[in-house]
């Protein structure tokens, strides 16, 4: 196993153009748009499906729909439709946030027990002060799945950037695999896989302490 791209400092030296660190701000950001403009997206339609029951269907095809599509694909045709840029790359990895989101948010409202709903109607709240004090922070658990699936594929897939000439750490694979440096492209792939990793600790000790400790079986 060849390291010695990655544990060479020159490549690791902060704000230098095409350096390790530098590529992981431009992956983050890339991941950290598609997941804020996915979730604007899919969790107000998720909660009015969970809180309404209606349009379930919506939520369960779109997951199905999502997990088909072909992301590097999907960019390609983009591209073609939209040209070169950063839009693109945000629309086909939006696309790959907003199922797991909704479909989170759906179950997470749907799996409520309904008559700690009921007891809240019965207590004179509005049905927005149900949703907002209730229903949403009893589903914290199951969206909050949801979300960190989500992060953990665009952080995976926003390699695909670099295909379309963007910064990110899919520059290491895809300028590697050009000039046949496979120590680069294994670099690429250990800071990825490291990234995700990084990225979904972060998120589960935000859903440690935004989850209510009753919903988590603790004192």
């Amino acid at each position: 196993m060849n390291l010695s791209y990655l544990l060479d400092p020159a490549h690791w030296e902060l704000g230098a153009p095409y350096s390790i660190p530098t590529l992981i701000l431009a992956h983050l950001g890339y991941t950290v748009l598609a997941l804020l403009i996915g979730t604007v997206v899919a969790l107000p339609v998720g909660l009015y499906i969970g809180h309404t029951g209606r349009g379930s269907f919506l939520a369960i095809n779109a997951g199905n729909a999502g997990r088909s599509l072909p992301t590097l694909g999907l960019l390609m045709l983009l591209v073609t439709l939209l040209g070169l840029g950063l839009l693109p790359v945000l629309i086909a990895l939006t696309v790959l946030v907003i199922p797991p989101i909704l479909t989170s948010t759906y179950a997470g409202m749907r799996s409520l027990d309904h008559r700690v709903v009921d007891a809240a109607r019965g207590m004179g709240m509005r049905s927005w002060q149900v949703l907002t004090r209730v229903e949403l922070p009893m589903a914290l658990p199951v969206l909050m799945g949801g979300f960190r699936s989500a992060a953990l594929q665009v952080v995976a897939t926003a390699t695909v950037a670099a295909a379309v000439g963007l910064s990110g750490l899919g520059r290491l694979l895809i300028d590697g695999l050009a000039v046949n440096d496979y120590s680069r492209v294994l670099a690429g792939a250990i800071v990825v896989a490291v990234l995700a990793v990084l990225v979904d600790l972060f998120l589960a000790l935000v859903q440690r302490r935004i989850v209510s400790p009753g919903l988590k079986g603790t004192d």
